[in-house]
This record gives C-alpha cells, sequence and structure tokens, in this order.
C-alpha cells in the first residue's frame, strides 16, 4: 500500500489538526511530503508537531523515513510500465472523439473513490440528515448552477436549506441565520474564488458546520473546513463536472436513505402541495388539483 493509500484508509482516524496535514499531503502528492515538516505544516495551517504526530500515526520512525518512503515511491512509478502505457495513451485512438470523451468521463468517475474519503463522505451524510438548523448552499462562477440544483433537490428531503448566491450581499439575511447545529455548503473549483474563503470562514465564526466540495488540488476554503470532499477533474477545454454531479446524486441519496421515513414525508409534502402540470393533452383542459 501507498503512503496516500495509507492516508486515504485511515483519515477518518485523525484529529481535526491531523486532518489537515493529511488533505494538505493529498492535494499535490507526493510533491507536498519531499519539503521540510515545517513547509508542510505552513502549508496546512498547522504545526510542525502535528505533522509529526501523523507521520508517527503512519508508522514512520522519523520525517526522514516518511520521505525516503515518497522517494522510493517516485522512483517506482516512473519506470512502471504501467505509467508509460498511460502517457502513450495521450495520442488520438482509433475510437473516435465521441467514444474518447465517453472513456475519459467514465474514468473521472471512477476515480472518486480514490480522491473522496468514505468517512468524509458518510460524515457529510450523517450531518445532513441530522436535522440541521438551517442549512445553506453556495457555488463560484460556474458551480452556482450545480450548488442551486443541489439546494432544490436537498430541500424537498431535509427543511431549511437556501441556496445563497450573495453571502454578503443580498442573501446576507439569510446567511447570518448560520449559527450552531447549522450546515455551510460550499463548492468551489479551480480557478478558485475568494469570496467561498471568506464564506467558509465566516460560516465556521458563526458556529456552522462546514463542508467544502471542491477538486483534488483543494480550494484555499477547505482551510475552514470540517469536511472536505475533492473530486477528481480534468477535460479539456474546461474541467469536466461529472464527478461532481455523480457526488451531489450520491449525496442526495444518502440522505433520504439516513433520513428514514422523515426523508420520504418530506417529499410527499412537496408533491402534495406543489400543483404541476406534468403532462399536456390537447383533447383536454388540465387539471391543477391533481
Amino acid at each position: 500500500m501507498t503512503v496516500n493509500d495509507e492516508i486515504f484508509a485511515r483519515i477518518g482516524e485523525l484529529s481535526p489538526a491531523e486532518k489537515k496535514v493529511a488533505r494538505a499531503l493529498l492535494s499535490s502528492y507526493p510533491s507536498s511530503g519531499l519539503g521540510s515538516a515545517a513547509t508542510l505544516a505552513k502549508s496546512a495551517g498547522t504545526s510542525t508537531p502535528t505533522v509529526l504526530r501523523l507521520i508517527a500515526r503512519l508508522g514512520f520512525g522519523s520525517y526522514p523515513d516518511f520521505q525516503r518512503r515518497l522517494r522510493e515511491e517516485i522512483t517506482h512509478h516512473m519506470s512502471s510500465p504501467v505509467s508509460r502505457t498511460e502517457q502513450s495513451h495521450l495520442e488520438p485512438t482509433e475510437s473516435g472523439l465521441f467514444q474518447d470523451a465517453i472513456n475519459d468521463k467514465i474514468a473521472l468517475v471512477e476515480a472518486l473513490s480514490g480522491s473522496v474519503p468514505p468517512s468524509e463522505f458518510d460524515h457529510a451524510v450523517q450531518v445532513l440528515a441530522a436535522r440541521p438548523r438551517h442549512v445553506t448552499v453556495s457555488g463560484g462562477y460556474f458551480t452556482r448552477y450545480f450548488a442551486m440544483l443541489f439546494a432544490s433537490q436537498l430541500d424537498q428531503v431535509i427543511p431549511n436549506v437556501d441556496y445563497i448566491q450573495e453571502p454578503f450581499g443580498h442573501d446576507v439575511g439569510r446567511f447570518l441565520r448560520l449559527t450552531s447545529g447549522s450546515v455551510a455548503i460550499i463548492l468551489d473549483f479551480r480557478r478558485y474564488e475568494l469570496a467561498s474563503k471568506v464564506t467558509a470562514e465566516a460560516a465556521k465564526a458563526q458556529g456552522a458546520s462546514v463542508i467544502v466540495i471542491t477538486d483534488q488540488e483543494l480550494s484555499p476554503a477547505a482551510d475552514s473546513a470540517d469536511i472536505v470532499l475533492p473530486v477528481t477533474v480534468g477535460g479539456v477545454p474546461f474541467d469536466s463536472v461529472v464527478g461532481l454531479v455523480v457526488l451531489l446524486e450520491a449525496l442526495l441519496e444518502g440522505i433520504v436513505l439516513a433520513t428514514g421515513e422523515r426523508g420520504i414525508a418530506r417529499m410527499k409534502q412537496w408533491e402534495d402541495s406543489a400543483h404541476i402540470a406534468r403532462a399536456y393533452s390537447r383533447s383536454a383542459d388540465i387539471d391543477l388539483t391533481k
């Protein structure tokens, strides 16, 4: 098992400070571990003793032993036939552009199992299913559309969910409702936005639990997060959002399962109160009472 796999598998056992170091290592592995312990501590926003505690927890006698293991992994990877094959796969294939795109997107979805720690995912589901007082969902320039959709769907499963477009603008009233027992969900992908970092810091200061959904390089907002869900992204010319969509749908499914009859009752309330014409027939008038 690589050091990366070991950190990923054990992240649920770590203290909040140790998790910050683990996330910093995972965000740019293995290069993040090749500098000094003090440099790693600074990038993670923790202390050098915290870094050394994590290294000891991973079974290394010293920080130099940890770095020696990283260098061995790099040497193996550079000489690996698999690595060389993957590099040659960058050339166009005979499958055609459409099939190549499908294969690339499938790979990004499959990468979720290696980028999102199951313990972090389960924690996010538990927090959102545990009757939070208030939930806000916000996103960036592109991700705001996904934040809006997720908030709309989540509100049909649990109450008191708001999509927040401008936390410090016209939505400030709803944002200020965040307090202890509340949850702030922030989507922030590269290129990262200062507003996301400030929103995470403010929500944390108000006592809310903070969930940051970001890419593998980690948004600066993750520094204030209780839970970080990193999605592997890639694509040309823009980063693909397929991994993000699958993660959000998986979260919703998990919350529905966790809330059980309570969640189903909430969904029934939505259906009973929303008079929606689901089908249109030219031969009959639409009856909005059904």
